[in-house]
């Protein structure tokens, strides 16, 4: 079987030691209920894309974040949703977290040790995807 195949970012977002989970809502898509990090369709050159989707989600701008980590491409292959997602993958610090402003794709947010997010009930791959720029650190 050939699967649809769509390229998106998710891009990671931390502040002492901790990473920011968001729980999407209920009238985003695709994975409603699931645990994600800053994540969107790439539309443009995927580094522009990241900091859109940040802007977007968050309300932080490209001075509130830096870019610590671009991963390689990661191929992640939803048999039920019959989709194969090219996941370009990011890790930003975030300057000062009390700037956040969700917007209408999430209703809940955590920051959490990354290890921790294997306890969430994510969208596929998600730690593995965080493991990929963590080990990459720039």
């Amino acid at each position: 079987m050939r699967f649809k195949e769509k390229r998106v970012v998710t891009c990671f977002l931390s502040y002492g030691g901790k990473v920011l989970l968001l729980k999407r809502g209920s009238m985003v898509g695709s994975y409603r209920g699931k645990w994600a990090a800053v994540s969107g369709y790439v539309e443009e050159e995927s580094d522009k894309q990241a900091y859109r989707e940040i802007w977007e989600e968050t309300s932080l701008r490209g001075e509130d974040v830096e870019l610590k980590s671009k991963g390689e491409p990661i191929a992640v292959v939803d048999q039920q949703m019959e989709t194969k997602w090219i996941v370009h993958p990011y890790l930003f610090e975030v300057k000062d977290p009390s700037r956040i402003r969700l917007n209408w794709e999430h209703v809940e947010a955590r920051w959490v040790k990354p290890e921790e997010v294997k306890g969430f009930d994510t969208v596929p791959l998600l730690y593995e995807t965080l493991e990929k720029v963590l080990k990459q650190r720039l």
